[in-house]
């Protein structure tokens, strides 16, 4: 089991950033014996990071090394910031751009991976999960499925607030900083509901979604809302709540079934 980490220049964020990858191209022959997914191509999962984490996250919290080579799957961890990976205003800050469109392209260039919307897939947590909704949804093409886990689904929470805005999260400076003018973000591409609405209206395919939420995560009414916007919009998707917590007990219980579901 190859376990990397890549420093190299972003055009996006205009400086040198870092993934960490999981690639399970190395393993002893009895150890895939009779392992039907490795009777296929390896396909690739972008896993994100959330809010105050790293591109060292999963390693360090889930069991994702072993499940990369049980399923025959390469999976690329890169570094998000706190970012929401949207695209912010002004440069160096195109973190939508650099996990969708750059950082997939380079693994193609340097890995030979990612080859085809079928082969690729997007996931991650609270942040990240949020991050895995809204750039599977804006880059459709390239991503065929998509995993959500505690997603912070928060649009609804922070648009049109003003100044002075505080959660315990973060505040309204930061706020407008990721996602622009709070005032017009329901209608803007920020929002996963509206990039939905609009693959929709122009006929366009929407990427499978697993979605899963702990009963106890603080987070559980966001993705409810979401997930009915879901059934109103006609939209099915995997959608999962058990018991369990904003944490690292969740998160791994769920990484082995959601990437059963990405190969299913």
């Amino acid at each position: 089991m190859a376990v990397l980490q890549v420093d190299f220049y972003s055009k996006s964020l205009e400086k040198s950033t870092c993934f960490h990858m999981v690639l399970p191209n190395d393993l002893p022959p009895i150890m895939v014996e009779g392992n039907e997914n490795y009777n296929r191509e390896m396909k690739t999962l972008f896993l994100l990071h959330g809010y105050s984490g790293s591109s060292k996250d999963w390693l360090l919290g889930s069991s994702v090394q072993e499940l990369a080579g049980k399923y025959n799957m390469a999976v690329i961890m890169p570094s998000g910031d706190n970012s929401f990976y949207l695209d912010g205003k002004g440069k160096g800050r195109a973190y939508c751009k650099f996990v969708g469109e750059e950082l997939v392209e380079y693994i193609r260039s340097t890995f030979n991976l990612a080859k085809s919307k079928e082969d690729t897939f997007i996931g991650g947590l609270s942040m990240g999960g949020f991050g895995a909704m809204h750039t599977g949804l804006y880059y459709p093409e390239t991503f065929g499925k998509i995993v959500a886990l505690s997603s912070a689904f928060i649009i609804h929470n922070i648009k049109n607030k003003t100044e002075g805005f505080e959660d315990h999260i973060a505040d309204y400076d930061y706020y407008t900083s990721v996602f622009g003018d709070l005032s017009k973000l329901e209608n803007s591409v920020n929002n996963p509901e509206y990039l939905i609405k609009n693959l929709k209206k122009d006929g366009k395919k929407i990427p499978d979604m697993y979605i899963a939420c702990g009963t106890e995560d603080f987070l559980l009414e966001e993705n409810r809302a979401f997930h009915k916007f879901l059934k109103d919009e006609e939209i099915e998707a995997e959608y999962i709540e058990s018991p369990g917590e904003h944490n690292w007990a969740f998160w791994n219980y769920y990484l082995e079934p959601s990437m059963k579901w990405l190969l299913s």
